[in-house]
């Protein structure tokens, strides 16, 4: 349940009241006072970051987005392409978590297969992803793993970690700049840590399961990149793939799943190769 601004304001005058009581009933030397400020003091901004609402992670999110652009990111400009994708996008946010943001889905024009994710509902996927894609299962397991991100506020999370790491806690807070410039360099370049690659490997799961998509995509397509010989950009920033490999498909055998195994010839259930080549070829032209 995320803290209202009321209870962040109780939660300040609570830690500072215990602070001041603990000096007067535990006198305390200088270094040691220092110490207990600057816990204090992080704790209030980590608690200020993580109470980003909704309203301004799509804000944020946006800015982002902007940013990306300006840094040469190139969107592909076929609007049958991107109706797809918004297609296969809209068929998995129906079934998640969080319905008080928007989704925006874009391609973007870079053989490098890869995808990724930032705050605000924003998710990006190569043409080189789409065009390695077997079947549009393995493209929806790769886009729900990236919800998974958004959904679980995995950017957030590592904005704290990084600003505690590097010291860049405020007074006023967390800088609307200084913040674009970090979700940036996350979703671009650092690696998430294994604990958020598998939730969101879980999410994307639960996903493809209850929008009835195989979900058999997530783990095929992470195969198939797996045994490349040289490890496209996507697993470059998503470790441990065997491991993933292994979870998800233990994950899918304790029940995570639908009919699809049973009905795979479903056009619902997107594991049918030839119809996703030929739209695919078409689209990508």
């Amino acid at each position: 349940m995320p803290i209202t601004p009321r209870q962040s304001r109780w939660f300040i005058r609570v830690a500072a009241l215990s602070l001041a009581l603990s000096f007067l009933l535990h006198p305390l030397t200088t270094q040691a006072q220092s110490v207990l400020d600057r816990i204090l003091f992080q704790g209030i901004q980590l608690l200020q970051v993580s109470n980003i609402s909704p309203q301004q992670e799509v804000a944020i999110g946006s800015q982002i987005n902007q940013q990306m652009l300006r840094q040469g990111m190139r969107v592909n400009s076929n609007p049958q392409l991107q109706s797809y994708i918004n297609q296969i996008g809209s068929r998995l946010v129906a079934v998640t978590e969080r319905k008080n943001i928007p989704y925006t889905f874009q391609v973007i024009n870079d053989r490098a297969v890869n995808a990724y994710a930032t705050m605000g509902g924003f998710v990006y996927v190569t043409t080189g992803l789409i065009a390695t894609a077997e079947n549009e299962a393995e493209l929806a397991g790769v886009m729900g793993h990236e919800i998974g991100h958004i959904e679980q506020r995995h950017v957030i999370r590592q904005m704290q970690q990084t600003l505690l790491a590097r010291g860049l806690l405020t007074a006023a807070g967390l800088d609307r700049d200084q913040g674009v410039m970090m979700a940036t360099e996350l979703a671009f370049r650092r690696p998430r840590s294994r604990q958020d690659e598998l939730e969101a490997d879980r999410v994307g799961l639960i996903l493809l399961a209850r929008s009835n998509y195989a979900t058999v995509g997530l783990p095929s397509f992470l195969v198939k990149l797996a045994r490349n010989p040289a490890p496209p950009a996507i697993l470059s920033t998503h470790p441990a793939a065997r491991d993933r490999v292994i979870i998800a498909e233990r994950l899918i055998q304790s029940g995570i799943n639908n009919n699809c195994p049973n009905t795979p010839q479903d056009p619902a259930c997107g594991l049918n190769s030839s119809i996703y080549q030929q739209d695919i070829r078409s689209r990508l032209n």
